[in-house]
């Protein structure tokens, strides 16, 4: 028998052999599966020389931030892709609106049904709400009187203040006996403490985390979050927009370096069944637990036509940005647009600019003060190209504003949670709704007007008096704009 007695001294050559083997391995894994699975040249082109530059490394970087898990994960749970049913699922109880239409704006319409595949429904009312003080107290309402379901999702829930109320009021509910699901994002839950979801489950209302973080075991999935806020009353109404249960939206009381204006949206109408829809395939994908929610048939007369768009990184196209680059297409007077984040895809961006050089006037709200400033920072890398070309781009001079719309020629409308950033639109799932009304739109117009006032244009020779340092600051971050 031959004894094979290796001290550490003589193994370590064919362990650093081994380390290197398995790091060139890795390397050339990540590298293949980013060549075959990225849709951008440029995405992969990337990931390929980040995996091949940095053996091992690279590859756990490109695990941890660039493979999309969604897709396979989704079709274990439930079969099919995360987002709505199919648009057979979808009846449009509203009425066929399309008669209704400008004409101008039917093939936009039928851009969106073809990409969404959710129909255009009609009978919708849209109201906004101005911050948490105009916000939540209607939220609150709506949630201390519902007598069947209650259905929220919310990307950050604050366990303290103004989200301390909901969850009161979500417990009260339950306990009268109203179906109530809470669904937070996994790692948006760790921007408040106390975690709102542990109050939630003391107090007995079902909860969920969407794909929770760990370290034990390790489930750190940065990327692919759930940025949608859907709160579903009944079946019956519905809010949504860019406001979290945050103590930041209520800006006549927290302090001024927290402050966070924001605009949400209640809706009635045959509409909100198609936001319910979203978020049962959520909670489903969540909680693995199927629900059934009431299905109402309300309609308002002479109410607007208007749709869901779902988005998010397990789909096969990107809706939000093909509608959007059709919506600007479509615009004949002007384009209207509120954002936090401003770092638009380049096909979005030459949409823009093509748009400003037929006559259309575009105008874009960023804000001034940013919580993110280095997102700014990127933003004005890309902004002289834009301004050359005839896109007047405003910083609000007030509080920090995390609204989020876009409205056109005083009719097309579209209000969610998405930002225009790459997060947004390729890696979050977001969700919003478009509205072809001229009531509709009216609120909307006259908000963006009203934010207007307070703002300082932003002039080229403004960028270009920028120290070096700043402008290698925005250039070296407008790098990272992918993952920002």
């Amino acid at each position: 028998m031959v004894h094979l007695n290796f001290t550490l001294e003589q193994a370590m050559p064919y362990l650093n052999w081994a380390a290197v083997a398995l790091g060139v391995v890795a390397s050339v894994a990540g590298a293949v599966h980013a060549l075959y699975n990225k849709r951008d040249p440029r995405s992969a082109a990337a990931w390929v020389a980040i995996c091949l530059m940095w053996p091992l490394v690279g590859a756990v970087i490109y695990l941890l931030l660039g493979k999309n898990r969604i897709k396979t994960r989704a079709r274990q749970l439930h079969g099919t892709a995360v987002g709505p049913l199919p648009a057979a699922r979808f009846p449009p109880h509203g009425g066929d609106c399309s008669g209704q239409i400008r004409d101008h704006y039917k093939s936009l319409a039928s851009l969106s049904a073809a990409t969404s595949l959710l129909p255009l429904v009609g009978g919708n009312r849209l109201e906004v709400l101005v911050n948490g003080e105009q916000a939540y107290p209607a939220m609150l309402e709506a949630i201390d009187t519902a007598t069947y379901s209650i259905y929220l999702a919310s990307y950050i829930f604050d366990g303290a203040g103004i989200g301390r109320k909901f969850i009161d009021s979500l417990a009260a509910a339950r306990a009268r006996g109203v179906e109530v699901r809470v669904l937070i994002d996994g790692f948006g839950q760790l921007y408040s403490w106390p975690r709102a979801h542990r109050r939630l489950r003391r107090q007995g209302v079902p909860t969920a985390l969407y794909l929770p973080t760990s370290l034990f075991p390790p489930r750190i999935t940065i990327n692919l979050r759930n940025h949608r806020k859907i709160l579903v009353i009944d079946g019956d109404t519905a809010f949504t927009g860019g406001m979290n249960i945050r103590q930041h939206h209520m800006v006549a009381t927290v302090k001024k370096r927290n402050r966070t204006e924001d605009i949400h949206f209640r809706l009635q109408g045959p509409v909100v069944k198609q936001l319910q829809d979203v978020f049962v395939s959520d909670w489903r994908f969540s909680s693995n637990l199927f629900i059934n929610p009431p299905n109402s048939r309300t309609v308002h007369q002479g109410g607007a036509c208007c749709r869901v768009i779902d988005d998010g990184p397990n789909d096969d196209c990107d809706k939000l940005l093909r509608i959007l680059i059709g919506a600007i297409d479509t615009a004949r007077e002007y384009v209207s647009i509120m954002t936090p984040y401003f770092l638009p895809e380049r096909e979005l961006q030459v949409a823009l600019e093509m748009a400003a050089l037929r006559g259309v006037e575009v105008r874009i709200i960023l804000p001034g003060k940013n919580n993110m400033p280095f997102v700014n920072w990127a933003t004005f890398h890309q902004l002289d190209e834009l301004l050359k070309n005839g896109v007047q781009v405003y910083l609000y001079n007030g509080d920090f504003v995390h609204s989020k719309l876009f409205v056109a020629d005083d009719y097309y409308a579209q209000i969610g949670s998405y930002n225009l950033d790459p997060r947004s639109l390729k890696l979050n799932f977001e969700v919003a709704v478009e509205s072809y009304s001229e009531e509709a739109a009216a609120p909307l117009a006259a908000y963006f007007r009203s934010r207007l006032e307070n703002c300082l244009p932003l002039s080229r020779e403004w960028l270009s008096s920028r120290s070096a340092g700043q402008r290698f600051s925005s250039a070296l971050f407008w790098l990272m704009s992918p993952y920002l």
